[in-house]
């Protein structure tokens, strides 16, 4: 069976292992940050979205209010008249 030599860590091969490993990190928390800035700008586009999106549910609403207004008038005009129209065919015939 053989016996593989086995290699000696120095200082200087340790440090500089793990420079290697801060830089990699460096360059990983800068790609980090490109990221969420990205992610950031993204969202803020969301919001101006739901933004207009809440504009326009909000003149909906308005027709649907104008709406039931024009249907609660009229329901009472019909109403009103189909009483008034028994009523005089009660009392006047």
């Amino acid at each position: 069976m053989a016996v593989m030599a086995r290699e000696r860590w120095t200082d200087e091969r340790i440090d500089e292992r793990f420079d290697r490993i801060d830089t990699d990190i460096r360059e990983l928390r800068v790609e980090m940050r490109r990221g969420f800035a990205q992610i950031d700008k993204r969202f803020e586009q969301i919001d101006r979205r739901f933004e207009q999106f809440e504009k326009r549910f909000e003149r909906v609403d308005d027709k649907f209010d104008a709406m039931q207004r024009n249907m609660t008038f009229w329901f009472i005009s019909l109403f009103s008249t189909i009483v008034a129209s028994l009523f005089a065919a009660v009392f006047l015939a």
